[in-house]
């Protein structure tokens, strides 16, 4: 069971719940049946258990080397042949669950997953580390109406939220590792732009993803957004306006962190609740 535990911890539990939540959300909305929206979120889970353990294993020589105390893989708590092999082998569950669902959906979802397992293995020490979270998930929302029975990729303004929520998780996730990732020799876009640039940046890219959802929908008519709409989209400006004045003011902390963790949450949430106009 220890060792279990320590296997879990380095899926990177926390992300791995909140993106799997986010796809069964827009299968919800989409109006998926029961053994698709099933399918659904265990391929999405297994991807993103793939995903956190094959970014631990990558990483366990460079955490090693600065101290990561909280990494069960780098403290030897997990063997690393063990995190390989359970890391590929959640890959292929990801890949046979969503076979059934369609091979757009396999498709989209093999790309997701291969742009991710590209980032953890080098092209997060490159300018372009922020590659694979655009594109990732500006694919993300089409998962669930590929999906469907009458299969649909989501539609611009989805894809576009998509992007914007993952430039922003990748902008502000790797700001609390920046003096560690420098000592051992990673540099992506984050780590180039530094911390404050980072955070404003991500914060505008929520409010630009924010406004996507707001006015894509109706097809850029404001009179036809909702009461709803407005709710989250405010909610979502407020964060990110405070985000970037915090920035501006004020020497960076980890608040700007929370900030901007909260603010694609809440775009994150302003998806899925516009998520029955998915493909429109």
């Amino acid at each position: 069971m220890p060792t279990v535990r320590a296997l879990w911890g380095s899926t990177h539990p926390g992300p791995t719940l909140v993106v799997t939540a986010l796809g069964l959300g827009l299968g919800i909305a989409v109006g998926l049946e029961p053994w698709r929206l099933a399918l659904l979120g265990a391929a999405v889970f297994a991807g993103q258990v793939s995903i956190g353990l094959s970014n631990d294993a990558f990483d366990a020589a460079r955490d090693r080397a600065v101290g990561r105390v909280d990494k069960p893989i780098a403290r030897g708590d997990v063997p690393i042949g063990l995190a390989w092999s359970t890391a590929f082998a959640a890959l292929l569950v990801a890949l046979v669950l969503s076979a059934p669902l369609g091979w757009r959906m396999l498709a989209a979802h093999a790309l997701f997953l291969g742009l991710a397992w590209a980032y953890n293995g080098g092209l997060k020490s490159t300018g372009a580390s922020i590659v694979p979270f655009l594109v990732g998930f500006g694919v993300f929302p089409s998962l669930a109406p590929l999906a469907a029975a009458d299969p649909a990729p989501a539609s611009a303004w989805a894809s576009i939220a998509g992007a914007s929520l993952g430039a922003a998780v990748h902008l502000t996730n790797v700001l609390p590792d920046l003096d560690d990732d420098a000592r051992t020799g990673v540099s992506g876009l984050p780590h180039r732009l530094g911390v404050r640039a980072s955070a404003v940046t991500a914060a505008i890219s929520v409010l630009g993803g924010a406004l996507a959802v707001l006015l894509g929908p109706v097809g850029g008519d404001i009179a036809g957004v909702t009461l709803l709409a407005w709710v989250f989209f405010g909610a979502v400006a407020v964060v990110a306006v405070a985000t970037v004045g915090l920035a501006v003011a004020r020497r960076p902390s980890r608040v700007l962190f929370r900030l901007v963790m909260t603010s694609a949450l809440l775009l994150a949430a302003q998806l899925v609740a516009s998520g029955s106009d998915l493909t429109v």
